[in-house]
């Protein structure tokens, strides 16, 4: 509970009068309202809270953007936009030819591509190909987002004072997640996931990080690299492995059933979003919910103390 209580202690001193936590998903498209459309919801959800209007996210909950190809609908979505907000960094590769079109006849932002390159990591086997996954690590998201502001401000007031107040959140939060997470036993501080998406959540937090598949959904894991996890994971002990929401959880069964072989019980300690956000509507369908909802995850499952609903006790029970 003391996460919890210090959560709320933080949030209620950062939300300005009239700009409290709202359901930004549920914001109504006027007919004078600019369209604005982003490619992610996490893009949208940041979108939405710095302008206060409508967001269209064409790649919505349980969706891959790695290997995600622009639909008619999206193509034709795109085309009528006043601006178009996206990744970049290759996590939308199937849109690159399709933005650069665009570029020459609306307003296009690639979000993640505002930070400065030292900011980014990457795989030493594919320097020039940093990890686009920057959401995971609150600083960088709210550095990214606040380079989002002067191409908002020309479609929405207040953006400015918007925000800050957003960036309070990402800070309040971020602030939940090492706190629960640092209960995390040394012996239990692995992270285990389906593809290499939380490298930056890892460096933000004190966790070490494996990724079955590698940073994009598109490369597949060998035999040598299951053997090599399952050996971690018994030599280590640790007691869990996550599935994402938009992966498939099978190289995960995989690692289960080695370990197993082996005498050594792990579980999946449960879903993750990674590449996309929880279902729309919903807390975890924001950018804070999901942060709550992975940062609570992982602590419970690898023998951290988290509140089983989650910071603000907004989260769908957990297990």
């Amino acid at each position: 509970m003391l996460a919890r209580r210090r959560f709320l202690g933080l949030m209620a001193g950062v939300l300005a009068p009239g700009l409290a936590l709202a359901p930004r998903f549920a914001l109504a498209s006027t007919p004078d309202a600019p369209s604005i459309v982003a490619t992610t919801g996490m893009i949208a959800d940041a979108a939405r809270a710095l302008t206060g209007l409508p967001v269209t996210a064409l790649i919505g909950p349980g969706m891959d953007p790695h290997g995600h190809r622009p639909t008619r609908n999206d193509i034709l979505t795109l085309s009528r936009a006043d601006l178009v907000l996206w990744h970049g960094l290759n996590l939308e590769a199937q849109f690159a030819t399709l933005m650069a079109g665009l570029s020459q006849k609306t307003t296009v932002l690639a979000v993640a591509e505002t930070l400065p390159a030292d900011l980014l990591l990457t795989d030493p086997a594919y320097p020039d190909r940093p990890d686009p996954h920057i959401w995971f690590d609150p600083v960088l998201w709210s550095q990214a987002t606040e380079a989002m502001e002067p191409t908002l401000a020309a479609l929405a007031p207040d953006v400015a004072a918007r925000g800050e107040q957003y960036r309070a959140e990402v800070d309040a939060i971020a602030r939940y997640a090492k706190e629960v997470l640092d209960t995390i036993p040394a012996s239990s501080r692995l992270l285990v996931t389906a593809h290499d998406a939380f490298a930056y959540f890892g460096q933000a937090f004190g966790l070490e990080v494996e990724g079955v598949q590698g940073i994009s959904t598109d490369s597949e894991a060998g035999l040598s690299r299951i053997a090599d996890l399952v050996d971690l994971l018994v030599d280590r002990q640790v007691p869990a492995v996550f599935v994402e929401s938009s992966v498939s959880d099978r190289a995960l069964r995989a690692l289960i059933e080695g370990a197993g072989a082996r005498g050594h019980t792990v579980r999946i300690g449960g879903e993750l979003f990674s590449d996309a956000m929880g279902s729309e509507g919903s807390y975890e369908g924001t950018w804070v919910g999901m942060m709550d909802h992975n940062a609570t995850t992982i602590a419970r499952a690898l023998g951290g103390t988290a509140p089983e609903r989650g910071a603000s006790g907004a989260l769908a029970a957990h297990g």
